[in-house]
C-alpha cells in the first residue's frame, strides 16, 4: 500500500499549488548558477518531507500500539472509511477546528522566520520547508489515516515520505516556471483530486477485508505471517 502515498501526493501537489505555491515562488534562490539553485530546491524538499515523515514517525506508532492488538485490518478499514466519509461529507468537518492550535503555533513560528526568505542560506531553505510542511492541509491529514494503518513507525515514516515525494515534481516546476499551470487546468484537477483520495479509501478498506486479492487486499494469513518475524 505504500505506492497509494507516491499517487496521493502526485494528486495532492495540485491541491499545493494554492496552498504552498506562494511560498514557493518566494524562495530565496541564487537565480544565476543552475546547479546552487537545484540543490536550493531540493534542501527546501527536504524539509517539507522532513516534516510530512515525523508526522508519520508518530502517526505510525499509535498504528503500531493499534497492529499489537489485533487491530491491523480493522484500522485499515477505518482509515479507509475515515478518508471517503470527509471526502463525500465535508460539511460533517467544517465546524471542526482541529488544526486551529496547531496553526496558532505555526503562525508564531512563521512570523519568528520571515527573516529567513532574505538570507538564501541551505539552513533557512530547509528551515522554510519544514515550517511549509507543518502547516495545517486536508491533503497532509488524509495521508496521515494511510499512515496509522500501517501498523508500525517504519512505514508510517516511508509512507508520509513518499507522499511528499509525490509533491516534489509539481512544486519543483511551480519554482522554476512561477505558476506554468494554467488556472482552469488546475481547477479541474481539483475536481478530481476528491475522486482520487476516494479510491485511495477504497484501497484501504479493500486492504482491511483481505479478500485474498495480491498487493490489492492480501489474504489475512498473509498479513499475519508477515507481521511475525521468522526465526531459524
Amino acid at each position: 500500500m505504500l505506492y497509494s502515498a507516491f499517487i496521493l501526493g502526485l494528486i495532492s501537489s495540485f491541491h499545493c499549488i494554492g496552498m504552498c505555491g506562494p511560498i514557493a515562488v518566494m524562495l530565496p534562490l541564487g537565480q544565476s548558477r543552475p546547479l546552487k539553485k537545484l540543490f536550493q530546491i531540493a534542501t527546501y524538499h527536504i524539509g517539507r518531507i522532513t516534516a510530512y515523515a515525523t508526522f508519520g514517525l508518530i502517526f505510525g506508532m499509535i498504528g503500531k500500539g493499534l497492529h499489537l492488538a489485533g487491530m491491523q485490518q480493522s484500522l485499515s478499514i477505518f482509515a479507509g472509511i475515515t478518508m471517503i466519509v470527509v471526502i463525500i461529507f465535508p460539511r460533517l468537518f467544517a465546524g471542526a477546528e482541529f488544526s486551529k492550535p496547531i496553526f496558532n503555533i505555526v503562525s508564531k513560528v512563521k512570523a519568528a522566520l520571515g527573516n529567513q526568505f532574505k538570507n538564501g542560506t541551505f539552513k533557512s531553505l530547509f528551515l522554510i520547508g519544514l515550517l511549509n510542511g507543518f502547516l495545517p492541509c486536508g491533503m497532509v491529514y488524509a495521508a496521515l489515516f494511510g499512515a496509522i494503518s500501517m501498523g508500525s513507525a517504519m512505514q508510517g515514516i516511508l509512507y508520509m515520505a513518499l507522499f511528499g515525494l509525490g509533491t516534489v515534481p509539481l512544486m519543483t516546476s511551480i519554482v522554476y516556471f512561477r505558476l506554468a499551470v494554467s488556472l482552469s487546468f488546475r481547477n479541474k484537477i481539483q475536481k478530481i483530486i476528491p475522486y482520487a483520495v476516494v479510491c485511495v479509501g477504497i484501497l484501504f478498506v479493500l486492504r482491511g477485508l483481505s479478500l485474498g486479492i495480491p498487493y490489492v487486499s492480501p489474504s489475512e494469513l498473509n498479513l499475519f505471517v508477515k507481521a511475525i518475524p521468522q526465526c531459524i
